[in-house]
């Protein structure tokens, strides 16, 4: 058993209206230092696979179909592998 642990962001250039809103929301509370804020999902799948490579073709695959949208953002894994009694 493998969790991936997948970090998925938009891409540079895009705009990030969720991103502004926290930076303003953090200005107005007083943390003038903080230059800009880029918002993103991270998301655990646990999932069966015969071997590593098997987990990380699987997980590349539905990262990109389904979990990020290739088109403006992208996005990063890592397999971390698991017992199953560890899966919540």
């Amino acid at each position: 058993m493998y969790k991936a642990e997948i970090k998925v962001m938009l891409k540079p250039g895009v705009l990030d209206p969720q991103g502004k809103a926290v930076a303003g929301g953090l200005s107005s509370m007083g943390y003038n230092q903080v230059e800009s804020v880029r918002v993103g999902k991270y998301i655990e799948v646990f999932l069966r696979a015969d071997s590593q490579a098997d987990a990380e073709r699987q997980v590349a695959e539905m990262t990109h179909r389904l979990l990020a949208n290739p088109v403006i953002e992208t996005y990063q894994y890592t397999l971390v592998p698991v017992e199953s009694e560890e899966v919540s």
